[in-house]
């Protein structure tokens, strides 16, 4: 196995959940900030939403990173960015939105890829045999 299809994976795990793990501890360090952003966008149960996306985000970003049942982390986290964009981002009159909504859409695209190829070697699914995800496709 050539290094680049070693280490390849594992650096594109990495850089596609940093946005999450920063942004889930931004929001559990700073709750009433995140809350309120959530109340704002008229979205019901904010605190409950809050919780959920600091699970997604932080839980989630770490086994992205550390490649534990990554490809139904990776899915459940790309649900969660599309919702996010259409939940936060859906005004697409708005340059800034419109930004933020195609990034949210770029990220699912990588998560997705995720659920596809799977983790690779360097990851704790493959140590642990658990390299089979969704649809027992190996990874």
């Amino acid at each position: 196995m050539s290094a680049d299809t070693r280490y390849t994976p594992l650096i594109g795990r990495i850089l596609i959940a940093l946005i999450y793990v920063m942004s889930g501890w931004m929001k559990l360090t700073a709750p009433a900030g995140t809350i309120a952003y959530i109340a704002a966008a008229g979205l019901p149960m904010p605190a409950v939403a809050l919780v959920v996306a600091i699970v997604i985000e932080l839980i989630g970003g770490i086994l992205l990173i550390v490649g534990y049942q990554t490809r139904i982390v990776a899915l459940l986290m790309a649900i969660f960015t599309v919702a996010a964009a259409f939940g936060f981002h859906s005004n697409l009159a708005d340059q800034n939105m419109f930004i933020h909504f195609f990034k949210n859409i770029a990220m699912t695209g990588g998560l997705l890829q995720v659920v596809a190829f799977g983790a690779g070697s360097l990851s704790l699914d493959a140590k642990f045999g658990n390299a089979k995800g969704l649809r027992g496709v190996a990874a």
